[in-house]
């Protein structure tokens, strides 16, 4: 395994010093650095870094795949040479009226692109409140899966009630803990956010009427915890604004908790569990009635979604259909969309298996596929390539399609915990006629996202130019050397490439 440190250093020579970055981002397993200028950028260099299973520049927006864990460590140390770096570093060395203009100009087309990225923006701030609640998430689902399992065998009587509680305990403060994330990444202090979130779960809130309503523990969700918390930040850098110092400490949070929660009480609360009993609506209508045709659609595009990002912003919706319901009917449809990127890139395995470099690409990234991390896969085979990437989406969407015929005939399939995909997602199945059926309609969606991927790759998915250059360079000297992360150096015409989107 790589050493995070010292991987972020030389993550951060590849990209062109600290003066080169200008915000530096991650998700579970992408890092992404926002750049001043590309021109300064070695991205060869960067992709046959050890520890970096792919990098893709999308404008001054770079996307480096590390994988799960790794990717944290290599931020935070990413961000910890950033703050050591001398202040001059940044001015750059360069003062002549030429320099100065040039640097003008970058980092005047850097701002209209971060600008034009609010949306997302917005995503990524709301996707790191709930990212960090991932591997609980994991946890108590695997946790009440096997309980489940335990309990319709009548297996182990006095086990159940055990498990029971270690998988329930975290999703009944579930409010509290995306509270107190959400008021830490809009600038608050996080416990007040979770005092905030914790309003909607506490009993007492059965004794409250407004407006006519009486409301009930939990009402709102996630949701209202989210926007709760978000108000929560708000209204505390507004109150240490003006609040003098010396009764800053008794002011600030009083206020905070009792405006915020006001808000939270009287109103965040209905409006948030009206809006989620409209999503949970939405989506068990749209497969229980679009059935195959809805979920071909989710498949297929669910892979752009990955490669921008965008699929971040389900987070919230996905756990409120698992409060509202105890699964989410939109993840094993979801995920069709790695099933047939796996199948696609398998196809291009066997079809070019003589080009090393390519083979040691998917050799290395098809088990990270299989347990459901797919950037790798797309930075490092198919984006590159082009039509695979295509073809990858024609089987997620006829997986897709499959498991959405499913819900269509009634037996709907969904998943209790998210953060899992592809083959991880198994033990995590549940639906309306139990998990044999969930089962039967994940299972059965994987094998036709694979096979459609693979057979559409292998008979669509290479132009005859991408074509050229790979047997090209499978025809190359036995004894030449081959980089471990060797990018893939395959020449793609405009016709055949995928643009990608910040």
């Amino acid at each position: 395994m790589p050493d995070a440190q010292q991987l972020a250093q030389q993550i951060l020579d590849s990209v062109g010093g600290s003066a080169n970055i200008v915000d530096v981002e991650n998700c579970m397993t992408r890092l992404r650095v926002e750049v001043v200028s590309t021109d300064a950028v070695a991205l060869d260099e960067l992709k046959a870094t050890d520890g970096v299973m792919a990098a893709l520049a999308a404008g001054s927006n770079l996307q480096i795949v590390l994988g799960p864990g790794l990717v944290d460590r290599v931020a935070d140390g990413l961000e910890a040479l950033r703050a050591s770096a001398p202040a001059a570093a940044a001015g750059g060395s360069g003062t002549s009226p030429e320099e100065l203009a040039a640097r003008g100009a970058s980092m005047k087309a850097t701002t209209r692109s971060r600008s034009d990225g609010r949306t997302m923006h917005a995503i990524r701030k709301i996707s790191a409140i709930f990212i960090p609640l991932i591997p609980a998430l994991i946890a108590c689902g695997l946790i009440a899966g096997i309980n489940g399992i335990l309990t319709n065998l009548g297996w182990v009587p006095g086990v159940t009630p055990f498990l029971g509680v270690l998988s329930s305990g975290f999703l009944s403060l579930l409010a509290v803990f995306v509270g107190m994330n959400a008021a830490k990444e809009f600038g608050g202090t996080p416990i007040l956010g979770g005092a905030v979130g914790g309003i909607i779960v506490a009993a007492g809130v059965a004794n409250v009427t407004v407006f006519g309503e009486t409301l009930a523990p939990g009402q709102g969700g996630v949701l209202g915890a989210l926007a709760g918390g978000i108000l929560a930040a708000y209204v505390e850098r507004f109150m240490r604004r003006v609040t003098p110092d010396v009764i800053a400490l008794i002011v600030v949070p009083t206020v905070t908790v009792l405006v915020a929660g006001s808000v939270t009480l009287g109103i965040l609360m209905s409006v948030a569990g009206v809006v989620s009993v409209a999503i949970g609506t939405a989506a068990t209508w749209l497969l229980a009635n679009g059935g195959a045709f809805a979920g071909f659609i989710l498949g297929g595009l669910f892979l752009p979604l990955v490669m921008t990002g965008m699929h971040q912003g389900l987070i919230p919706i996905h756990a409120t259909l698992i409060e509202q319901t105890g699964w989410t009917v939109l993840l094993p449809v979801l995920a069709m969309g790695g099933a047939g990127q796996i199948g696609a890139c398998i196809a291009l395995w066997v079809r070019f298996r003589s080009n090393a470099s390519l083979v040691q690409t998917i050799r290395g990234a098809l088990p990270a596929g299989f347990l459901g991390v797919g950037e790798p896969l797309i930075y490092g085979v198919t984006l590159p390539l082009g039509r695979p990437f295509i073809t990858a989406c024609i089987g997620g969407a006829f997986g897709g399609g499959v498991v959405g015929l499913f819900d269509q005939l009634g037996h709907s399939v969904g998943a209790i915990a998210i953060g899992a995909s592809d083959l991880s997602l198994i033990p995590l199945l549940n639906g309306s006629s139990g998990y044999g059926w969930a089962l039967l309609g994940y299972g059965s969606g994987l094998v036709v996202a694979y096979v459609v991927g693979f057979v559409a790759t292998l008979l669509f998915g290479v132009s005859e130019s991408v074509k050229a250059d790979l047997e090209a360079q499978s025809s190359a000297p036995s004894g030449d050397p081959v980089a471990p992360h060797a990018p893939l150096d395959v020449q793609v015409t405009s016709a055949d490439s995928v643009g990608t989107a910040r």
